[in-house]
């Protein structure tokens, strides 16, 4: 998730300049990159994660937070923290307290992250500082641990705090046209459980696969990848959450396995990441698409913020 609060230039506050920044995960490496929004001035900050996923920026308080998904038949999943430049590392949610954790989203003001479980079949969130670990949504119904049925996988993540409401996508099998994208109250109705409430409204099904999740909250329209076969997988998706339209409209096509999505509003633009290791760029519309790096890896995560002078 990225904290957007300017243009797409560089922009000059207090005497500090405030330029974009791209965090990137790479999981096959196991490490975390950063870059310009134009893919120069490239550095690897944090090496030997465990199969990292999603990534946000607090970007106030000068930290990067990130998942480790591990093994996935293993409950040794975990949510890590780091300063912007990769020093002090700390493990924020320990190994077992969560099985897959893949899409990450910080909600500053209430100072919670919140992450979908994929085989562990759950949305969660806890605080910044670890402590209070919650499930919010429990799609196992009281299921084992790890799930093995791939329409219940957890997998993108995205809250509207003003709303109290959260968003997630359930995958389903690979490219099987099962996937489902959910909303529900991030408050579980009085008297009902993770498992058992009965607030989940689907607003879209029958998608290829769709993975990470961003929410334009100013114009109130959700933007989404999608990791399935085309002609509707392989794409950016968008959507009022509001108008709720039949079908999404296809914004951007021709990922190779598309993953990571971050928007920079105030900019109008959107980078996404791919497995085939291509970090892209295009306006929210799709129009002035760009690949601006290739061939880095296995990408996962992104994340875009605003960094002063100070701290870049």
């Amino acid at each position: 998730m990225a904290t957007t609060t300017a243009s797409n230039k560089e922009r000059t506050t207090s005497s500090k300049t405030t330029p974009g920044r791209l965090f990137v995960l790479d999981l096959s490496g196991d490490l975390i990159f950063t870059v310009n929004p134009d893919g120069s001035n490239k550095k690897v900050i944090v090496t030997g994660c465990r199969f990292p996923d999603g990534i946000v920026v607090d970007a106030e308080r000068g930290h990067i937070y990130w998942t480790n998904m591990g093994a996935p038949k293993l409950n040794d999943g975990s949510v890590e923290r780091a300063d912007l430049d990769g020093q002090n590392r700390k493990t924020i949610v320990p190994e077992g307290a969560t099985f897959t954790p893949k899409q990450l989203h910080l909600d500053r003001e209430s100072g919670k992250l919140y992450w979908s479980d994929r085989e562990g079949m759950r949305v969660m969130r806890v605080n910044l500082d670890g402590s209070d670990i919650e499930t919010l949504v429990d799609t196992s119904h009281g299921g084992a641990r790890p799930g093995g049925d791939a329409t219940k996988w957890c997998v993108g993540i995205t809250v509207d705090p003003k709303r109290r409401q959260i968003y997630w996508t359930q995958k389903g099998p690979d490219n099987a046209n099962q996937g489902i994208l959910c909303r529900a109250g991030i408050d579980i109705p009085v008297g009902e459980t993770a498992a058992t409430r009965s607030d989940i409204e689907v607003l879209f099904d029958h998608l290829p696969e769709p993975i990470d999740l961003e929410l334009d909250l100013e114009n109130r329209v959700l933007y989404w990848t999608d990791r399935g076969d085309p002609p509707r997988g392989n794409t950016v998706n968008r959507a009022s959450v509001d108008a709720k339209p039949v079908m999404p409209g296809i914004v951007f096509s021709h990922l190779m396995e598309g993953i990571g999505i971050a928007l920079d509003v105030p900019g109008n633009r959107m980078f996404m990441t791919d497995f085939a290791g291509s970090v892209y760029s295009a306006n929210l519309d799709g129009s002035e698409k760009k690949n601006f790096l290739y061939a880095q890896g296995n990408l996962t995560g992104i994340a875009y913020a605003e960094i002063s002078s100070k701290e870049n």
